[in-house]
Parts: C-alpha cells; sequence; structure tokens
C-alpha cells in the first residue's frame, strides 16, 4: 500500500516526503483530507485523535492511503463527521499556540506510532 501523509506540522514537513503540506490550521487539514477522500482516497488514520486535549492543538497529521475507483462511503462519514466535531469542540475553546512546539512534537510522534503499527518505516513514506 502507498502512504500518503497530509499534514501542517512542521516538524513533520521536514522529515517525510510524500506528503501534502497544509499551510493552514487543524481544520484547513481535515477539510483537505476531505477533499482527497470524495476523490477515492483511503482514510488510514482517524481524521481525530483519541485524545480531547489534543483537539485544541494547532496540528494535526492524518495518513491516507490508496486511491480507489469508486469513494468509500464509510469514510466520506468519518471525516464529514470528524469535521463536525472539531467545530463542535472548537466553539467553546481556542486552539492552544502557546504550546504549538509541544503538540508538534506530540503529534509527529503519534504519526510515527501509527507507522510503526502498520509495520512501515516513516522515513520511507
Amino acid at each position: 500500500m502507498n502512504y500518503l501523509i497530509v499534514s501542517n506540522n512542521p516538524l513533520v514537513r521536514l522529515d517525510c516526503e510524500n506528503m501534502i503540506f497544509v499551510e493552514g490550521s487543524y481544520e484547513d487539514v481535515l477539510i483537505k483530507v476531505r477533499d482527497l477522500v470524495y476523490e477515492g482516497v483511503e482514510l488510514v488514520s482517524h481524521p481525530l485523535t483519541a485524545s480531547m486535549r489534543m483537539l485544541y492543538s494547532p496540528y494535526r497529521s492524518i495518513i491516507l492511503g490508496n486511491k480507489n475507483n469508486k469513494v468509500d462511503p464509510f469514510h466520506m462519514e468519518t471525516i464529514e463527521n470528524s469535521i463536525i466535531d472539531y467545530r463542535k469542540n472548537l466553539k467553546n475553546r481556542k486552539v492552544d499556540w502557546k504550546n504549538k512546539d509541544d503538540y508538534a512534537f506530540v503529534d509527529y510522534e503519534l504519526l510515527k506510532s501509527t507507522f510503526r503499527d502498520l509495520e512501515v518505516d516513516i522515513n520511507k513514506i
């Protein structure tokens, strides 16, 4: 399987080649992923993190897979619901720019951990 990273994290940009770097917010990353999913690209990692605290991160990296001839309705629903949930959670709280360096590090470590689970060397992406 071929992997593609969509990210706005500057640490990921420095170390990964097969990626789309989004000049923008976490929400902009979600929207870019949504656009790719509607073109038939598979979601590999979930668009939202498991931690509520990470929703306030300015950075997000999402792994996508192969492009298919057919759009997956489950992936469409997942990314659409992720955008809705993200917006709902950010209504009452703002992005935490004060700790942006820590968030960049955690996002990158989570990305590397996901690739380890997939048994893929991130340096070969």
